[in-house]
This record gives C-alpha cells, structure tokens and sequence, in this order.
C-alpha cells in the first residue's frame, strides 16, 4: 500500500520506517530540510535503538522516501498518517496549531478520497475539528471524499521500533467501515506477526496475533490520554511510598516487589527515582487535566500526580544538601542527562531540572551521557561536558546518577573512587547495590532504601 507519513519526529520517522518494513510504499514529509537532507543520506536525527539501519535498508530497497513537498506527500496515496507535534501551552491545553494548518492543506489540495489518521496525541474531539475542517476547505461540496481515523501510538522512546512490531495493543478509532477496512488492511503483518522483521528480544504474543481493538474515535482519542496518565500515577505513586519509606526505614524496592506480584497492579512502572520526564507523560498529563477541566471535571488525582512528579527533585537534592552542606563552588558530577536511557531527548527531562538548580546555587558541573551531550551542549552550553563517566568524576565532591543507563551499572567502583575527591554517590534511579557501594567505599543514598 502507498502511505504519507507527515511529520519525521520520534513518532513519525519510526511509523514510517516500520511501515516501509512491513512492505509498504512510504513517503515522509517533514519542512525542515536540515532534517530531509540527513535522513536522505540515512542519518537518524535523533537516537533511537534500531532505526537508522531500518531507514537505510527501507531507503535502499524503494520503500522508503522523504520530501519537503507538501503536493507531492498528499499526491502519494490515499493514506494520510498525521505525526504532528502538539506541544504543551501555558495552559497545559495542547498546541493544535500545525495539525489545523496541515489539515487545510490536505483539504485543498488532495483530488479525491482520504483516510487521514491521527497519529499524534491529541485532545478527544479533535478528530471532529479535523473533520469538519476538510469539509470546509475541501474541493468537493461537501467533503465527503475523506474520513478521518484516530490511531495513536504507543512508542516509548528507546524501544519505539520494538513497540511499533511487537505492540501489546492496536487501537483504531474510526466513524466509517472503509476507513476501518484500510486500517485493518495496514496493519495486518502486524497483528499476524507476518513480517521478515526478527528483534534480538522475542515477540511477547508468542505466536498470538496482536489484538486490534476498534471503536469510536473519540474513545481512541481518550484511551491514548487515559493510558499514559494512568502509567504517570504509578510512577507518582510509587514515589510518594518511597519517601514514605525514607521516613521510616522500609526499603522501596522490596515494598514494590511484593506489589508487583499481584497480577492487578502488575510490575512495571513501580521504579522509584527523581520522576519521569520526556515529552509524553508531563505533556499529556496536563492535557489530560485541561480536557476534563474544559469538560466540567475538575482532575484533583492527576493533579496531585503532577505536583509529586515535580517535589522529586528537591526531594532528591536535599539528599545532596544533607551530606555536602553546601552547594556553592562544589564540583559535582552528573551521570545522565537524557530523560531515560536509550535515547538523546532532553524534553522534559528531570536530569537536567537538577541540572540547573544546582548551576544556580554554584555548583560546579561535570556532566556525562552516551548519547545526549551533543543535544545538551545547545541548551547548557556553559556546562563541562566529559568524554567518559569517570572523567566527569574527576575531583568530585558527589557523584549524582540521573540516567539509569547500563554502562554506569558495570563501572570499575576502585577507578571511580580513586578520581573522586569525596566518594559521595547520591542515586537517583536506584541502580546501584547499597551493600556492594558501600564495600567499594562510598557513601551512599538513594530514594526510598534505607
């Protein structure tokens, strides 16, 4: 099938890899040309484990293109993926802005039937607005050649290429049995694991088909907003037990295990540490909380979310505060400045909040990460970026880890003592063995283990 992915961003750079993969005709439009020019020569612009050969393959094989042609992307098919940004405003309301402008022009100038698909996340009801706009701008009387489906993504940075082939889950919101039979018609290698496609993880279905869960589209709208808040409050919770058990002398990590087992909570996103970040889950929160406020709902539980996500960092710098006193003209060395591991992207990222705050109080910094310093130099440029972990410990008064990444989990803990001035590690996702840090000679707190 031809496809127009629009927008080369995180979300639709790896959708429209992974559809080239699957053996479809792809044609990715984006308006930056720095970026079409790099992903013409094969070059990822961001990080993303997986992706940069699968954009050379695809490229290579036919099945894989990129314009700054606006015409020409919606000439290409009938299906429209829409992989636009909708970031936050002061409100928290998301910036529909570039989704209405690339809307209207969809509507002006394609010549005939189209599926439009909402892949970014969006405010429920938006899929209205994009239907009533292509009726209006249309150049048929009434706009009827178009249908317009929501499908968000479920894509967590650093796994998004595996997310996007082996998925828990396909949610399509559609209003018409053809815009249903053509998402259905898309996604089939998918859902029948049909693809040449074989990650170094195995699929979780284990030879199941993928369930394909269809409804309205408004109910898809929400189910993206739903889920991604769902998954911060674990996140915000599991945190309030960790300060809890600070207070008290419990150990997180046990309290968390001994939940997990119950197969209704479930193991996953009750990790203890300085709070998420990223573009997703602070952005769609707080448009979470705008939709229901706008609809009549006042949200107090995600709100309450939002506010322990944002008390992490001070919980974790006066952790800092505790054991150095004070904070002026003392080195520190940071580990991690992504927002998670296996990927460059600094949005949101906690890693950085600490960052600053310390900047601000004269610290002096020497930061490390494997993939995000180059990212970071163009917002903190005044920071001393390191070549390796340890040599962002060089005469450090304290070492903070930021960023679980797994090569600070196997560093030599003899080399790392012996180019620190005081071996004081403050970790702030956990990584490290209390008992095996503190054999080694370190002093050592972390969040929520005793």
């Amino acid at each position: 099938m031809k496809i127009t992915v629009i927008g080369t961003g995180h979300v639709g750079l790896v959708v429209g890899a992974c559809l080239a993969e699957i053996d479809n005709d792809v044609l990715c439009l984006d308006s930056d040309p720095s970026k079409i020019e790099a992903l013409r020569a094969g070059r990822s612009p961001f990080f993303e484990p997986d992706l940069e050969p699968m954009v050379q393959r695809n490229q290579q094989a036919g099945r894989l293109a990129f314009t700054l042609e606006i015409e020409q992307a919606v000439a290409h098919s009938q299906v429209i993926f829409l992989c636009l940004g909708t970031p936050p405003l002061p409100s928290g309301e998301a910036d529909l802005s570039v989704v209405e402008r690339v809307t209207r022009q969809i509507a002006t100038l394609a010549d005939g039937y189209r599926l439009v698909i909402g892949k970014s996340t969006v405010p429920v009801l938006t899929g209205q607005r994009i239907q009533k706009t292509m009726q209006l701008y249309s150049r048929g009387a009434s706009g009827e050649q178009f249908d317009v489906a929501s499908n968000p993504e479920f894509l967590a940075e650093g796994t998004a290429v595996y997310d996007f082939l082996y998925p828990d889950r396909i949610v399509v919101g559609v209003e018409s049995l053809k815009a249903e039979n053509l998402l259905r018609e898309i996604y089939a290698p998918v859902v029948r694991q049909d693809f040449p496609w074989n990650l170094e993880r195995p699929s979780p279905r284990n030879g199941r088909e993928i369930p394909m869960l269809v409804t309205n589209r408004n109910s898809a709208e929400l189910i993206k907003h739903a889920s991604n808040s769902f998954l911060a409050m674990k996140i915000s919770y599991i945190n309030a037990v960790a300060n809890l058990c600070d207070k008290v002398g419990a150990d997180v990590e046990q309290v968390a295990h001994g939940m997990g087992f119950d197969h209704r909570i479930g193991s996953q996103f009750l990790k203890s540490g300085i709070g998420f970040g990223g573009f997703c889950f602070p952005k769609d929160l707080q448009a979470f909380v705008w939709i229901a406020n706008q609809n009549g709902y006042d949200f107090q539980l995600l709100r309450e979310v939002e506010k322990i996500n944002l008390q992490q960092i001070d919980v974790f710098l006066q952790k800092l505060r505790s054991e150095v006193w004070v904070l002026g003209g003392k080195t520190i060395a940071a580990w991690g400045l992504a927002f998670k591991p296996n990927t460059d992207d600094l949005r949101f990222s906690p890693a950085l909040t600490v960052i600053k705050k310390l900047l601000e109080q004269g610290a002096k910094i020497r930061a490390y990460d494997p993939k995000a310093m180059e990212e970071a130099r163009k917002e903190l440029p005044s920071l001393t970026f390191c070549s390796s972990a340890l040599e962002a410990a060089e005469g450090a008064d304290a070492l903070l880890l930021l960023t679980e990444w797994a090569e600070f989990k196997t560093v030599d803990l003899a080399a790392l003592r012996s180019k620190m001035t005081r071996p004081l590690i403050i970790d702030g996702r956990n990584v490290f063995d209390a008992q095996t840090i503190r054999a080694a000679g370190f002093e050592y707190a972390s969040m929520g283990r005793p």
